[in-house]
């Protein structure tokens, strides 16, 4: 089919044909082309309009057309929000999947590549009081499954996320986001809690009580109900945001830490961290890691975080927030049927940069393959069988 080279070869005087040339001479629509081409030699005024009004008809039925279309794309994206839904700490996320700490930067390094926005929230790398430069190389290793990493909270220091790392984080994600707080002692948790506090953007505090106690022998502060119990209070102390503590999987007894951390004044429970595990190098005989020992996330430790998360939503009446092992929406539909009321995705961002965007597309279809309509109706259902 031959293009019109040049629209000052179709009679200009007539307004239809003007009207025409202004608006569809840039048409690469084929049925639109192929009628400008047959008006391009009539000379017969009559007929020449009549094929230019049919231009008009195409073009206009092509729009009612799209419009249909998304109206009708808008009606099923409302529809879909409306059902993935959900509330963590009185704060409604557009749906339940959160990135986790440590595998999403401070947001705008994903950005780049989707709308990060879609997201329910995500949580920011890890905040110290100080810069942290981290652990010794090797800190990451693959391993079936999963991975190992022994990262040490590399971090900027609190002062430069406030003044560097949120103003960029602000310019691509427009939603409450969540920031996660590590620290050595119990003052210098509440110090870059305080500091957080101020900040507008920040929803929730997710406070990671699996570091080692400087001043209580190197001892975990989640490992032991007291411990967690004495951060949880020096932290609801100098904030009104929502606290989230996260635990560590690597105790004998996690619903009594959940619980201790609740009766301090904890708003939520985020479970699990990773577990402590360690792998060695055949050839040279050491460990895999600079650091000897490493978190073990992945798909492997998925079933444990089930577990957990199903034990401590049944002890606590805060909001529970599950991760570990995360990769699919099926996971997510599990995690929220043992009690959780939202997901976090970590190591499948590190194999995948768009685990977390693909699992929220899937949400919809996997609720209907199992008859769910929405998301809040299952959360906890495990409990209800």
């Amino acid at each position: 089919m031959q293009k019109i080279e040049n629209p000052s070869a179709l009679h200009k005087e007539n307004s239809v044909e003007s009207f025409c040339f202004k608006q569809f001479w840039a048409d690469e629509n084929a049925e639109i082309q192929k009628i400008i081409c047959q008006a391009r030699n009539i000379t017969t005024i009559f007929l020449r309009n009549h094929l230019l009004n049919q231009v008009i008809r195409t073009k206009q039925n092509r729009t009612r057309q799209n419009k249909k279309y998304i109206d009708r794309t808008h009606t099923m994206i409302n529809k879909d929000s409306n059902r993935l839904q959900t509330t963590l700490c009185g704060i409604t996320l557009d749906n339940p999947v959160i990135a986790a700490s440590g595998t999403f930067g401070y947001g705008y390094e994903f950005a780049e590549i989707y709308d990060i926005n879609e997201l329910g929230t995500f949580s920011f790398k890890g905040t110290t009081k100080e810069p942290r430069f981290g652990n010794p190389t090797p800190r990451i290793a693959e391993i079936p499954c999963g991975m190992l990493n022994s990262v040490g909270l590399q971090n900027p220091g609190i002062d430069k996320v406030i003044t560097e790392e949120l103003p960029k984080l602000r310019a691509c994600f427009h939603k409450p986001v969540m920031a996660n707080v590590s620290g050595f002692s119990t003052e210098e948790y509440a110090y870059v809690c305080e500091r957080l506090d101020a900040e507008e953007q920040i929803g929730w505090l997710e406070v990671n009580i699996s570091c080692p106690n400087v001043h209580g022998g190197g001892m975990g502060f989640g490992t032991d109900p007291q411990m967690a119990a004495e951060v949880t209070h020096a932290v609801r102390a100098v904030t009104k945001k929502p606290i989230i503590m996260k635990l560590t999987p690597n105790v004998t007894d996690i619903v009594s830490i959940a619980k201790a951390c609740e009766e301090a004044g904890a708003d939520g429970i985020s479970l699990i961290n990773t577990m402590l595990a360690m792998r060695i190098d055949l050839r040279t005989q050491r460990p895999v890691l600079a650091n000897v020992t490493g978190g073990m996330s992945g798909p492997a430790v998925f079933p444990v975080a089930v577990r957990m998360v199903y034990q401590v939503a049944k002890a606590v009446g805060i909001p529970v927030v599950g991760l570990g092992g995360v990769s699919s929406p099926e996971d997510v539909l599990e995690m929220l049927m043992a009690g959780a009321c939202a997901v976090e995705v970590g190591a499948a961002n590190l194999t995948d940069p768009y685990a977390c965007k693909r699992i929220i597309d899937g949400l919809p279809a996997a609720m209907d393959r199992y008859g769910i309509e929405k998301l809040s109706d299952i959360i906890g259902a495990a409990h209800r069988a």
